[in-house]
């Protein structure tokens, strides 16, 4: 009874963090974080507004971890080393995935390479709003792929009963889907010969053509 004991901050985001990368962002709540440390819901809203505030606590600190790369001079090389080192980084951090998805939230200190992307672009020739869309279909690369990846991850430790696709694809489809029933038996070879800065670079080079041909 009584006051609850004083809280340390870090202890609250470290439970926060160990809690999203164990089991997920939908298993964090303040209850949960409170309970785990000893203390009250109501003790934690002295610190943070609410669970978004905590959420951006989280990822607080954990670009900074990993230090800048050396950056090439030439713009469009210099927006593909930013590119392809934001996918590095996330992929060794896939918790941070699940927090991102909830919306607008990041990492203050990971906002260089959103700064370098929209440099590199306005460099290559693009509008600011070109520079803008650029950034949001590299962004939708990296995320989508990664979130691709895990789920493979995934269903390899857990392997389903029956594999749907190429599989599903039979030589009963070659009027329906002829293109698939003929490479059908070669998807899964072709899809593991698949380097991410090769299709980031077709990316950043398409975007800039269009940019500059456009404007």
């Amino acid at each position: 009874m009584g006051r609850p004991r004083r809280l340390d901050p870090d202890a609250m985001v470290a439970t926060a963090r160990r809690i999203i990368e164990e089991e997920g962002v939908d298993a964090l709540s303040m209850r949960r974080v409170a309970k785990e440390l000893g203390s009250t819901p109501m003790a934690l809203y002295h610190y943070v507004q609410d669970k978004d505030e905590l959420l951006m606590l989280t990822l607080s600190g954990t670009a900074a971890a990993f230090p800048r790369p050396e950056l090439p001079e030439d713009p469009r090389e210099r927006l593909l080393a930013v590119a392809v080192h934001m996918h590095g980084i996330l992929a060794r951090l896939p918790w941070v995935l699940d927090v991102l998805a909830l919306g607008e939230l990041t990492d203050r200190n990971a906002l260089w390479m959103v700064e370098e992307i929209i440099d590199s672009a306005l460099a290559c020739g693009l509008s600011p709003a070109q520079a803008v869309r650029a950034y949001r279909t590299i962004w939708s690369y990296v995320y989508g792929d990664l979130v691709f990846r895990r789920a493979a991850e995934r269903r390899a430790q857990n392997p389903p009963n029956r594999r749907w696709f190429p599989e599903m694809v039979t030589e009963q489809d070659a009027a329906t889907l002829p293109r698939l029933v003929a490479i059908k038996d070669e998807w899964r070879a072709y899809a593991a010969d698949y380097e991410v800065a090769d299709e980031l670079d077709a990316i950043v080079r398409g975007l800039i053509d269009r940019g500059t041909a456009t404007g």
